[in-house]
């Protein structure tokens, strides 16, 4: 018995040492594809080579190949893999790897969705598409994490697109590429309010196109139901884009059919976690998708743990992306502070949060005299496009006539409007018929105007989290914006406590003149005066 048992040891080892001998040959045979079950580590984090891409360009391999044919879990998913099978991965060559692509087109997206972008006027991915695109496409769970205006949202539309709907190439027995056609939702894009399931929605019209713009379709509450539900029949969208109530109560009635569902994308997602969706977000969880099969996208500017823990609870092995940079989420520490690229994330926000060209101010003025100092900061600025937040509804009214009769075209925007008032307002603020938009939280998240140049704090937010999210609304995709937070002196340590849990300097100004000036600290001014004096 114990000799059979040592042959069948024996075979065994050889069998094995055979598999990997011809693996070898094919490795050889085959330098442009590359095969990733081991991942390449890095000071803890993940780079291109490590997720299937050659970054070299001798058409040498990079990376390690693993076969084994024992009970092994691995550390990441990969879709369509059996035990004891290779799965074999096409490769891009990308310069300066890891994560500078200068084209989608070496992302690896199908030439349709290319033009589709090129018509967008979209040529050069940003930071966070280098890097999201190409892991979402390897078949990874994914926590996205960038600050707000850096390109997420195509940074997951792009990798649906590329295999949802008629913009993908699928390959048939011939060789030849088709559009691939399926009747059911494969995609399911949640947002938590309708603004920003809207601007979604318009994303990915713009690259469908007119004629295939039906593919998607939004739900969400203030519209009529019975017409989005006759849409869904009518239409039969591949992607859904929605708030969570309306989504939770069109699936509920049997009208929204998701079991199949390839993508769940929870945008905001730190938003999303509030008690207020505790329970729709429950059931969007339990009926789009298979956990095992569905591909789960995670989108935030910050990342609490909260957003941490969800996602090891809801995906599978997911990682954390974030602007050339691919980390473990396993690597995150169960409770605490969470450490980044060396940097300390609190659950309240970081540095990586806010658009990196914004300049921070604070203004002291008294509160009945916040609205003039407002103005005087527009002018002084010559701010064109302006988000002035508030913390309560009932005072927006108040605040746009005091800026009328200033002579400063004014708008409110708040959830007490209906949909029409809404869109209308927003029509109005981006085609530059009204200058200042007073709003309140509403507008935090999701509303994208890409000239806006300042944002106003005239209340002061209630964190850091909710602080970096209005800041957000300015200096979008590079471009250069102010952050004005304009309190009493009773409320600086607020600031002071907010400028350090985010890493950004928060400069105290005044309005003097016409003009944004920063005073210089007394014990500044000492030291320039005995500079002065040493250089006489």
């Amino acid at each position: 018995m114990n000799t059979l048992v040592s042959t069948s040891r024996l075979f065994l080892f050889v069998g094995t040492l055979r598999k990997l001998s011809v693996i070898s040959g094919i490795s050889g045979l085959n330098k442009g594809v590359g095969f990733h079950r081991n991942f390449v580590r890095r000071n803890g984090s993940l780079s291109l080579e490590s997720l299937g891409f050659r970054t070299d360009f001798d058409g040498e391999m990079n990376g390690v190949m693993e076969i084994c044919n024992a009970e092994v879990k691995p550390s990441f998913r990969n879709v369509g893999v059996k035990p004891g099978k290779v799965k074999v991965q096409s490769t891009l060559d990308i310069e300066n790897a890891p994560f500078a692509a200068k084209t989608f087109l070496e992302l690896g997206l199908p030439p349709l969705l290319i033009e589709g972008l090129e018509r967008a006027g979209l040529n050069v991915p940003t930071d966070v598409q280098s890097t999201a695109i190409p892991t979402i496409l390897q078949n990874h769970d994914v926590v996205i994490q960038s600050y707000t205006g850096s390109g997420k949202t195509l940074a997951y539309v792009l990798p649906i697109l590329a295999e949802v709907g008629p913009l993908k190439k699928k390959k048939t027995s011939d060789g030849e590429e088709l559009h691939g056609k399926k009747t059911s939702v494969e995609a399911v894009v949640v947002a938590p309010s309708r603004e920003l399931a809207m601007q979604i929605v318009r994303e990915i019209e713009k690259l469908l196109g007119p004629i295939d713009k039906k593919m998607v379709q939004q739900l969400v509450g203030g519209a009529n139901r019975s017409r989005q539900e006759e849409a869904l029949k009518k239409n039969k969208p591949l992607i859904v884009v929605g708030t969570p109530g309306r989504l939770a109560e069109i699936s509920s009635s049997g009208r929204l059919h998701t079991h199949g569902c390839r993508f769940l994308v929870l945008d905001e997602v730190d938003e999303l976690l509030s008690f207020n969706f505790r329970e729709d977000m429950h059931r969007i969880l339990e009926h789009v998708g298979r956990k095992a099969e569905r591909r789960l996208v995670m989108v935030s500017a910050t990342v609490p743990f909260s957003v941490v823990r969800a996602a090891r609870s809801w995906g599978q092995d997911p990682l954390l992306v974030r602007a050339k940079e691919v980390l473990q989420l396993d690597s995150v520490p169960s409770s605490g502070p969470i450490s980044l690229s060396g940097s300390t994330l609190s659950t309240q926000g970081t540095v990586e949060s806010l658009p990196p060209a914004l300049k921070h101010y604070y203004c002291l003025t008294r509160s009945q005299h916040k609205i003039d100092t407002l103005r005087r900061c527009v002018h002084a600025l010559d701010a064109k496009y302006v988000i002035a937040f508030m913390n309560h509804t009932k005072r927006l009214k108040d605040a746009v006539y005091k800026l009328k009769a200033r002579g400063i075209m004014a708008a409110e925007l708040h959830g007490d409007l209906g949909k029409l008032g809404r869109s209308t307002v927003l029509k109005k603020f981006k085609g530059g018929e009204v200058r200042v938009l007073v709003t309140n939280e509403l507008s935090a998240r999701g509303l994208d105007v890409s000239e806006c140049d300042l944002v106003v704090n005239l209340d002061l937010p209630t964190d850091s989290v909710h602080y970096a999210h209005r800041a957000g609304r300015a200096g979008r995709l590079g471009r250069k914006g102010s952050v004005v937070t304009i309190c009493e002196d009773s409320e600086v340590f607020v600031v002071k406590k907010m400028e350090k849990q985010l890493g950004v300097s928060i400069q105290v100004c005044e309005f003097t003149e016409g003009r944004l000036v920063v005073p210089v600290a007394r014990d500044e001014k000492e030291k320039e005066q005995s500079t002065l004096a040493v250089a006489r």
